[in-house]
């Protein structure tokens, strides 16, 4: 074997990328349970990929077969059910992964110097990935499909003067049809996945680069032995290769739970009208995207103007790419900030939350202002946070990590 490794190594870096990102990779010892979710994150992308490629071969991109072919897969292909289940459950447990793995990065102060280009190549992989989990809620052709896609798109009529031809130019016609499943089918399975592993692979690389952030905010690569070793880091194999492992397995649990016995957890997962075939003729009662999209949503349908409706939306989104920039405390961690950082994350995380929930609500007036009140909250908590993060009082960083 060692004979064979050489033979690899002098063509290939196989050891030294096994070095530099495992066995010699000094991480802080002191990561604690939201460090699951960077791994599950990988976990369950590995899922949609292997799922969704099993799927392609029995589905048919067309309008008039789609939705029979996603019928055909749960009911007549040997275990197509549970490749089914398992790739629209994982998109669900995707999104929860990684809102997970993002608070972590609020809570912490993962995005600060010098782990600015990390925090902007994760927000690359959110954006694609809503890009993603769009295209494919196209693809099994039902009515919530059909609906849900024909409300998005129209949201580019909104932009002045190429508003109507953008439209048009993304549905590919002058209604969601054949023509515009095809498409999204292609971007779904080839384009958008491409894109998607390329920015993991850059997002790691710039992590390692600079070392990953722990619950103290302390670089450890400060305080290091007489041979470069952090003092407070630990390899990353074996010890928290064994670790995500423990956490893989009780993540596995739940997600097998959710497959066989709530695959659709109450229609929020797999919509009723989704049942259903898409019909052009039949419009359902509440149009909602799935619930992964719906603070956003909610935020669009708070705004009365349509097109200022759409800049709100884009804005709630593109005000994370800045985020580095906005925090301008000298601490990192939540631990160690004052307590208008602290109130501050837990208002904008309740209104995230109900701004979610509001989403998949039909809209009564009540509903409207408080959905309202809330985006102004989402806001705010970005756009104070230059003033609250440099006024506040913070509490004395330790030298070394705590446990």
């Amino acid at each position: 074997m060692s004979k064979f490794m050489e033979w690899v190594d002098a063509r290939f870096p196989a050891t030294k990328m096994w070095e530099d990102h495992l066995s010699k990779y000094y991480a802080p010892k002191n990561f604690n349970f939201f460090y699951f979710f960077g791994s599950l994150a990988l976990l369950v992308l590995v899922n949609q990929i292997l799922t969704g490629v099993w799927l392609t071969m029995s589905y048919t991109p067309s309008a008039e077969e789609a939705f029979a072919s996603v019928e055909y897969i749960m009911r007549d292909v040997e275990y197509g059910w549970i490749l089914r289940l398992m790739h629209s459950t994982g998109a669900s447990a995707f999104f929860v992964v990684v809102y997970l793995h993002m608070f972590r990065g609020l809570l912490y102060g993962s995005y600060q110097k010098p782990r600015e280009l990390v925090w902007i190549f994760g927000m690359l992989i959110y954006l694609m990935l809503m890009a993603e989990a769009f295209m494919g809620y196209l693809l099994p052709w039902g009515q919530m499909s059909y609906w849900g896609a024909q409300v998005i798109i129209s949201l580019f009529g909104a932009i002045p003067v190429i508003g109507d031809d953008l439209t048009q130019w993304i549905r590919g016609d002058y209604l969601i049809s054949g023509i515009t499943l095809n498409r999204f089918f292609a971007l779904h399975v080839v384009a958008l996945p491409i894109v998607i592993l390329g920015l993991v692979v850059l997002h790691i690389l710039a992590l390692h680069e600079v070392g990953s952030n722990n619950p103290d905010g302390v670089d450890i690569k400060k305080k290091k032995d007489e041979n470069g070793i952090p003092l407070d880091g630990i390899p990353f194999h074996p010890y928290y290769t064994v670790k995500d492992i423990v956490g893989v397995v009780v993540f596995l649990f739940v997600f097998c739970f959710v497959i066989f016995f709530f695959p659709e957890m109450g229609g929020y997962f797999l919509e009723k009208p989704n049942f259903e075939a898409a019909n052009p003729f039949k419009t359902p009662e509440h149009i909602a995207p799935v619930w992964y999209f719906t603070p956003f949503y909610a935020i669009l349908r708070a705004v009365p103007d349509k097109l200022m409706g759409v800049i709100a939306m884009g804005a709630a989104i593109a005000v994370l790419f800045v985020l580095p920039w906005l925090d301008r405390s000298p601490v990192k961690s939540m631990r160690y900030k004052g307590w208008l950082s602290k109130v501050w994350l837990l208002v904008f995380c309740v209104s995230f939350v109900i701004l979610g929930v509001l989403g998949v609500l039909a809209p009564t007036p009540g509903r409207t202002l408080l959905s309202q009140v809330c985006t102004v909250l989402y806001f705010a908590y970005f756009l104070l946070m230059p003033f609250y993060t440099k006024l506040e009082k913070t509490k004395p960083v330790p030298e070394r990590v705590t446990g």
